[in-house]
């Protein structure tokens, strides 16, 4: 079984910078796709980016309006699936989630309030407890 534990959330202001680290526990990910979704207030959840075959190298999906700002990836040492976000706008603001599964997902995945959706239309079979990123103007 998969555990993963975000951290490094906190406040800062529009065009400020913040990692997200997620420690991963329980398995080796060489197999796994990994990624990062948010939950903006009162809306439901969404994709940010996501990273699959980490042991050749990686390969990364971004959503359409994190790309260019974000950077996605799983350092192999640490046990840790990070996320740079740079250049951050108040619309950024959410509880960000770190999920992993074994079948694909992407980013668009399909998402309701409290999930998020594999394409073989399973909910992603793990996730973090979320931290909370604030970007004020």
């Amino acid at each position: 079984r998969v555990k993963l534990v975000e951290s490094g959330g906190g406040s800062v202001q529009t065009g400020g910078s913040l990692r997200l680290p997620c420690s991963v526990f329980g398995t080796e990910m060489n197999n796994y796709y990994m990624g990062w979704f948010r939950q903006p207030p009162g809306k439901g959840r969404e994709a940010v980016a996501r990273i699959h075959s980490i042991d050749s190298g990686g390969t990364v999906r971004h959503a359409h309006d994190t790309k260019g700002r974000v950077t996605i990836a799983y350092d192999n040492d640490k046990k840790t699936l990070d996320l740079q976000m740079n250049n951050l706008k108040p619309e950024d603001t959410a509880i960000y989630y770190c999920a992993a599964g074994s079948v694909e997902f992407g980013p668009r995945a399909y998402c309701t309030d409290t999930d998020c959706y594999d394409t073989g239309g399973r909910p992603i079979d793990f996730w973090g407890q979320g931290t909370q990123v604030t970007v004020s103007s």
